[in-house]
Order: C-alpha cells, then structure tokens, then sequence
C-alpha cells in the first residue's frame, strides 16, 4: 500500500471513530465522565458528531465526483469545527493545565483531527496518488496544496492540547504527520529547493525520503554560528570530571562534602559523546534539524525577549524553518539568495530575541527524541531538597524531558527547580552560574506577581548586578545599594558548558543561565 493510500485510510478510520464515539454517548446519555468526550456534555458532541457525519460521507464517496463537497458547505463546516475549537480552547484558561478535565482536551484533539481530514481532501495533489502516479504539472497553489496548513491543524494539537485521546491522540497525530511527509517528498520537492516554502511547481522527479536532499546544499559551511558576542569570565570554577559510571555517580550524591547542603554540581564531559545528535544526526546542522521538521514547517512554541521577568516579553508559535531564518542564524536564509534579495538586509535589522524555552519537543517530535538517550544518571536514586521538604515532588515514572534552542543572549533568569537535573549541551556554549539552597534567603525570591507564582524565581538579575547587561527600571533595572552589595557577597559556582558536557544541577540549587552562542541543550528532571 502507497503512502498516500496509508494516509487516506488512516483519516477514513479516524473520521469513522470520532462518529461513533459520539453517537455511543448520544445514545448512552452519560455525559459525567470527565475523561472522555463525554464530559463536554450533548451539545458539543452533537455538534462534533454532525460534522464528522458529513466529512464521513466525503470519504465514502471520494473516487465520485460526490467527494467534491459543495464549497459553501465545506466552509460551514469548518466554521462550526473551529467553533469546538474555540470553546474547547476557552476552557484551558479556566483551569490550571494539570487540573484541565482531559475531556477538553480530547475534544479540541478531535475537532482538530476532523479539520486535518477535511482540509486534506481539498488537497487533490496529495491524496490523488492513492490511485494515481502520473506527473501532476498545476502549479501548488492551483492544487491547493498549502502543506504549511495542514502542518499547522496537528502541530496545534499537540502544542496547545497535548494531542489528548486514548483510541487517536498523540499516537494518531505522529503518525499522520510522518505519512503527510512521506507523501509530501514523494510528490512535491523539485532539486535544489530548500522547501522552507512551498516551491512554485512540482518536479516529476521525487526525492527520496532517506537521501541527502537539497536542503543540505543551503550552504557549504552548513553548520550554526559559532560566533559569541559576550563571554563571561568563570571565577569559581564547578568540578569537572570525565564520563562518570552510574555507581560513581550514586556514590558522589551519597557521600557529599557538606552532609547538610548535600551533593553540589559536577560536570561531567563526555557522557554524551555517542548520542546521534552529536554524532551521525548533528544538531549543529540546520539541514538535518529542517530535515526533521517537515523542511522547517513543523510549529514551536518561542518566548520572545531577553527574559521571562522582563518587561515586554511574550510568546508565540511560528514554524520552525521561520524561527531559524528569522532568530537564530539569519546568514542561513537561502531563500532570499534564490528570489535575488539581500541576504543581508535580514541579518542587519535588530530582531528581539527568541528562545525556544523549556519544551517538550521531544515528544512534539519523535524523529528528534531517537537522536539522544537519556542519562544513566536519572535512574539513581538522588536526596531529598536539603533545607525544605516541601518542594519535594511524587516520584516521576520517567524523566521530564525539555529542549532549550536560542541564539547567543538568550536568558534564563535565576531560579530553582523541584527536580534534580542533568543538563545536557548538544550544540554551542552556555555560561552557568549557581547559588547554594542554603543562601535561598539571599536570593530573594519574588512571590506571586499578576496571578503567577513566581516563588522560584529571583529578584536579581546576575547580568544587572554584572554589569554585563543595562536593564530598564521597568525591567528591574534599578537595585537599592544594599541590596547589591548583599547579593555580591552571596558565594557562587559558575561555568561555561561546552558541546558534550552534562551538568549536574541538585535540586534546589539556584541557577541563572545565559547563551553565549547558538546553543542547543536538553535538560532531564527526576527525582
């Protein structure tokens, strides 16, 4: 069976489980279970019953011309699809994200899954190969094939709901993604297309999937940026120690210096040295990492702005490709080369800065999450936070894993964590600095600020008090004389990891981290 053809028969199974599901309630009428679609009460899954109703039909009759839906009806659907959209999304502000009934969650999975299958029919380009494999020579936007959308409907789900469902859910979404890709290749990237845009007509010829495609001749030097604007000096150097044997490191949390402060940091070099990312699939490279984001159409999550405690900062979701253009590695633009622009013009406006902070793209993206392992080191069995026992968390079943991607001066403000952390640096460098758990009354925390507990985060800002960064007021720029003059006298440990170094962070140890040139790291919580 062709890929296309997998497709298809993936969206008429899912199409046909979303409308029995929601009959089954209609007709059980128990609408208290908050862990299915159920819990979103007979209105709304009535609604979503009757527009996976008419979407089913298209599916059943998609070689008539009776799969060509009216396109005024395809637009009211839509609307009423976006409409469960709407209202499911309005309840994820009504509760904390971990309290959020999944039934919500599910609801917006679906609405969107009925989306993706209706928008993929308007893609004839696409699912034609189903049956067919001659050239298909309209040009892409004729064929309405604007992959970019249809990207964008799945990656939604999984930013915004987590892809919730147990029968379709995340599972369901990865695979179609994958699929849409594998179709995509096979029928649309001409030769020497960087595909961060869809190219203007389709060549006959298809790229293989597992080749070395065109991506990898953006450039010949096709590697991030090395270049650091600022480097901070090191003055109270963290142990370094070479690739650490599991039991060794069991031992150094066991018999710490200072029985009442517990384990201290500890780099500790080499002990990713065979991951792929490093090795066989560089995440240094933007070719590969484009290669793994549907040619950088995949959708992430960004903080824009130094910091989190800053004024002015904020967050937003753009694809991938555009977030590399445009924030980390503007040098890398070919597609302005190719349209005979000044690749330059780009790279001279002064942009805020984007961080792609503390987020599971691992689990956004699969392909990623085969090209690391996770440390020994987070199944140990690490201490208690030394001096509060109440920010001891319940035992994790598994690591949580997040990503951290910037260009050089992105900022992590100094803060704590409830977890133990092993701290992995994939590509470029990071200076860290770190304040004992026992100087936490030094630290001063800032408590809840606009309906947010920010208890774990400090007041001081490590690159202010430096002089390394001139901050606004309004940016708590401004530090009373004997506040500074405290905080100073607060002993640290500082570093700079390099690419290949895992470090160790214990729980409640106070860290400010900042990017000292496009870097990529991985960071792993356990308890």
């Amino acid at each position: 069976m062709s890929s296309a053809s997998q497709l298809l028969k993936s969206c008429t199974e899912a199409v046909e489980a979303i409308r029995n599901e929601c009959d089954s309630i209609l007709s059980t009428e128990r609408y208290c279970n908050e862990s299915s679609l159920a819990g979103c009460g007979p209105a709304l899954v009535d609604l979503l019953f009757r527009q996976a109703s008419q979407i089913r039909v298209c599916y059943q009759n998609l070689h008539t011309a009776a799969a060509e839906i009216p396109p005024e009806e395809r637009t009211l659907v839509l609307k009423r699809l976006d409409d469960i959209l709407s209202i499911s999304y309005a309840k994820f502000y009504a509760f904390v994200f971990k309290d959020l009934p999944t039934c919500w969650r599910q609801l917006y999975t679906d609405a969107s899954i009925l989306k993706f299958c209706l928008s993929f029919l308007q893609h004839p380009y696409l699912y034609r190969q189903a049956t067919h494999c001659e050239a298909y020579e309209a040009p892409l936007d004729e064929a309405g094939c604007k992959l970019g959308e249809l990207v964008k409907i799945l990656d939604l789900a999984l930013i915004l709901a987590g892809a919730a469902g147990e029968q379709r859910g995340r599972k369901w979404v990865n695979d179609t993604l994958e699929l849409l890709y594998v179709v995509w290749r096979e029928a649309a990237v001409p030769k020497g297309s960087l595909a961060l845009e869809p190219p203007k007509k389709r060549s006959k010829l298809a790229l293989p999937l597992n080749t070395a495609s065109s991506i990898d001749e953006m450039k010949t030097e096709d590697v991030f940026s090395m270049a650091e604007p600022f480097t901070p000096p090191v003055k109270h150097p963290i142990k370094r120690v070479d690739d650490l044997p599991m039991e060794a490191f069991q031992a150094y949390m066991d018999n710490p210096r200072d029985l009442k402060l517990g384990p201290e940091p500890l780099i500790i070099r080499g002990s990713i040295r065979d991951w792929p990312a490093v090795t066989t699939n560089p995440w240094s490279k933007p070719s590969y990492l484009l290669s793994r984001t549907f040619d950088g159409r995949r959708l992430v999550p960004i903080e824009i702005g130094r910091s989190y405690v800053d004024e002015g900062w904020g967050q937003k979701i753009i694809a991938f490709g555009e977030f590399l253009r445009e924030y980390i590695d503007p040098s890398l633009v070919r597609a302005q080369v190719d349209s005979g622009s000044d690749p330059t013009a780009s790279a001279s406006l002064k942009r805020p800065t984007a961080y792609l902070a503390q987020h599971p793209l691992l689990t956004q993206l699969p392909s990623l999450r085969n090209d690391i392992l996770i440390p020994d080191y987070c199944y140990t069995a690490p201490p208690p936070h030394p001096i509060d026992p109440s920010i001891d968390q319940p035992e994790l079943d598994e690591p949580l894993l997040n990503a951290w991607f910037g260009p050089p001066g992105t900022i992590t403000p100094l803060h704590n964590d409830p977890y133990h952390n092993i701290l992995t640096q994939v590509v470029g460098r990071k200076y860290v600095r770190l304040y004992s758990p026992l100087d936490t009354e030094h630290m001063q925390a800032r408590g809840r600020e606009n309906g947010v507990e920010m208890g774990n985060t400090s007041l001081m800002d490590v690159g202010a008090v430096e002089g390394w960064d001139v901050l606004s007021d309004n940016d708590g720029g401004h530090y009373a004389r004997e506040d500074l003059d405290a905080f100073r006298k607060v002993p640290f440990l500082d570093c700079i990891l390099e690419p290949g170094d895992a470090l160790y962070i214990p729980i409640g140890w106070w860290h400010y981290v900042r990017g000292l040139s496009v870097s990529f790291s991985v960071s792993f919580w356990w308890n």
